[in-house]
Parts: C-alpha cells; sequence; structure tokens
C-alpha cells in the first residue's frame, strides 16, 4: 500500500489525510498536540469559554492511518525528517505547513495547556486595561477590535494603518471600506492612517504596561498594550538548504503547477497558505485546494495523470467585527460585487465561526 505522508495539520493538511486515509497508509506529521481553529483565535482572545472551544484533538480524524506529533526538520525526496524520531520514507508526501502570525490570531506553543495559559494571561491584562493599540488595519486588526469592543464596551481603541486607508491591500472594494469605516466609528475606536508608528511600544504583544507611542507624521497614541496585527510568514524553513530551496520565494511561498505538483515533481505537492497560488490565503481555499490533491493523487494511485487543477474561486470576504456587527463582500451569480450588512454577516460567519464545521470534519460529536 502506498504511504502518504502529510506535512502540517491545518485546515488543508486535515482534509488531504481524511480523504486519502481510505486509499492509502497516511500519516499526518503535525507540530501541535491539538487541532488549532485560527479562525476563531480572535474571539478566544477575549472570552475565557471560547478559549477551550479553539483547541480540538486529532484522535478521531484518521480510522486507518495515524497522526504523529513532532516538528519537521526538512523533507529530502520523498523523505520526511521529523526531530527526535526516525525518518519517514513515503511515496507521496503534501506540504500543508500552513504560516505564522503574531498572538492571539495565532499560537506558536506546539502545546494547547500553553496557549492556554496565555491566553488566560491575556484575559486578565485585557480586563485591567482602559485602553489598547492595535497596530495594523487590515482584516486581523479590524476583526480583533470588534471582539475587543464587544467583550470590552470602555475599552479605548486606537487602529494605526499606514496605508491611506483600512483594508489597504488589493482585493477590498471602496464600498467595504466605506462600510468598515462607518461601523468603526460607530464603536467609538479612533483610526489613524496614512502614517506608521515611529517606534514599536516597549512592552511585549499582550503585556499590560502603560506607554505613549507617536506615529511618523507625530500623532501620540497612548495604552496599555497593544497588538501586532501583520506578519503572516509562510512556514517553509524546513525546505531551506534542501532540492526544494530553489522553489522558495522571498516570502517563503513555494512554486507549484496547476494540479498543485510542486514545479518539475510528481510525488510532493503543496496547498494553503505555504503555495504561490495568487489569492487571498484562507482556510476555505486551502481545503478546495486539498481536494484538488485528493483527486490526483488518487488518480495516480490507479496508475492514471494527476490531471485534476486548482482554479481560485470568486473570493467572499467575511469580516466580523465581534458577533453581532461586520460586513462582507460577495460575488453573486452575475458576477456584480455586493456589500452585506452586519445581520448577514452574523448569520454566514459571526456567532458560530465555523466551529461545528470543523468538529464534523474532525469527526467530534
Amino acid at each position: 500500500m502506498a504511504r502518504i505522508v502529510v506535512v502540517g495539520g491545518g485546515y488543508g493538511g486535515v482534509t488531504v489525510a481524511k480523504g486519502l486515509d481510505p486509499l492509502a497508509d497516511v500519516i499526518l506529521v503535525e507540530q501541535k498536540d491539538q487541532f488549532v481553529h485560527h479562525a476563531a483565535a480572535l474571539r478566544a482572545a477575549v472570552d475565557d469559554v471560547w478559549e477551550h472551544t479553539v483547541f480540538m484533538p486529532y484522535s478521531n480524524l484518521l480510522e486507518r492511518g495515524r497522526v504523529v506529533q513532532g516538528t519537521v526538520s526538512r523533507v529530502e525526496g520523498t523523505t520526511v525528517h521529523v526531530f527526535g524520531q526516525d525518518p519517514i520514507e513515503a511515496d507521496y508526501v503534501v506540504l500543508a505547513s500552513g504560516s505564522s502570525y503574531p498572538f492571539p490570531a495565532k499560537y506558536s506553543s506546539s502545546r494547547a495547556g500553553v496557549a492556554k495559559a496565555r491566553l488566560e494571561q491575556l484575559h486578565e491584562n485585557l480586563a485591567a486595561a482602559r485602553s489598547v493599540l492595535l497596530v495594523g488595519g487590515g482584516t486581523v486588526g479590524i476583526e480583533l477590535t470588534g471582539e475587543l469592543a464587544n467583550a470590552f464596551p470602555d475599552l479605548e481603541i486606537t487602529i494605526v494603518e499606514k496605508a491611506d486607508s483600512i483594508l489597504s491591500t488589493p482585493g477590498y472594494t471602496d464600498g467595504l471600506r466605506e462600510e468598515m469605516s462607518r461601523q468603526l466609528e460607530e464603536l467609538g475606536v479612533r483610526v489613524l492612517t496614512g502614517s506608521e508608528l515611529a517606534y514599536l511600544p516597549p512592552h511585549n504583544v499582550g503585556e499590560l504596561g502603560h506607554f505613549t507611542v507617536q506615529t511618523r507624521a507625530g500623532e501620540p497614541v497612548e495604552a496599555d498594550l497593544w497588538f501586532q496585527c501583520y506578519g503572516s510568514r509562510a512556514n517553509t524553513g524546513y525546505l531551506d538548504g534542501t532540492g526544494y530551496a530553489r522553489l522558495l520565494h522571498p516570502d517563503g511561498t513555494v512554486r507549484v503547477q496547476p494540479n498543485l505538483l510542486l514545479e518539475d515533481h510528481r510525488d510532493i505537492y503543496a496547498i494553503g497558505d505555504i503555495t504561490d497560488v495568487r489569492e487571498s490565503k484562507r482556510a476555505d481555499a486551502a481545503r478546495q485546494q486539498a481536494r484538488v490533491v485528493i483527486a490526483n493523487i488518487s488518480h495516480q494511485l490507479e496508475g492514471e495523470t494527476p490531471d485534476t487543477t486548482y482554479q481560485p474561486t470568486k473570493e467572499w470576504v467575511i469580516l466580523p467585527l465581534g458577533p453581532n456587527l461586520g460586513a462582507s463582500q460577495l460575488v453573486d451569480e452575475q458576477g456584480e460585487t455586493r456589500i452585506l450588512g452586519p445581520e448577514q454577516t452574523a448569520e454566514i460567519k459571526g456567532t458560530d465561526l465555523m466551529v461545528s464545521v470543523i468538529r464534523s470534519q474532525l469527526n467530534l460529536p
């Protein structure tokens, strides 16, 4: 029976592993001891109940295969090297190692218990704070603002964005920016655009301690704690110094063919945040790419050509601003872009944050 090693147990990785489990000997290698539902991490940053909800065990995911907790040191050919363990030989490898991002959007610790302890300390710090600074006015900064404003209505919140507007990256319409700006103003959030900070605060992210900083335009900002809401990076360090290093872009993403095989290879795929597919990095995109890989490896196992290709779909932007506010940018059947308001956004994502969908995928009650 063919062996398939999946590197990374995020949204794309668990989809591939589960989909190929009936067909092959599947080994999922994941650094963390539990699945982390990052789409709900910002709510966990302010809510004691969600602090536990975002962590889910891998124990029910695979019926035939197995999950190995460990950190991949390098991949040579189709041999996956894991720190402190024997190398794992495979017939096919799927790279699904995702990306890193500053706390609290993502957690660096491999142990859920350590991440929960840091969240508990953050909750205490937020309860004692009177003001918060968020550096970055993209989707993470805005979504975190909504969670903070909902959980701590008296908290003074300032967003500093170096671009001339919030949601400055390509793909967002003026209509979405205007609607989000209106809601932020309604919440009493101070938004400073067009100038970055002259220097970062003297404390660690999420650490309680009053400070004053300035933008390069000379605008002073006082706060009791701060968050860095920028800085995503593809997790592909284990490819440095290997035969795959030549396929890496400066931002850490890796070059893939339309069928999601690495360029010039027939036995190693990549999906999710680490690919150079030109689209925003989203959980639903990672899952769609995973289905392409499932189809292609299934074809190869039957001696056929891996000819299923991935086509980026029309992107939906679902941006909650806490449980009850937010806006969405959708493309309808006629190809027209539509902006939905708070009520529809809450229905799509704001209340449940897709937890039930993820638990079902992990075969959890």
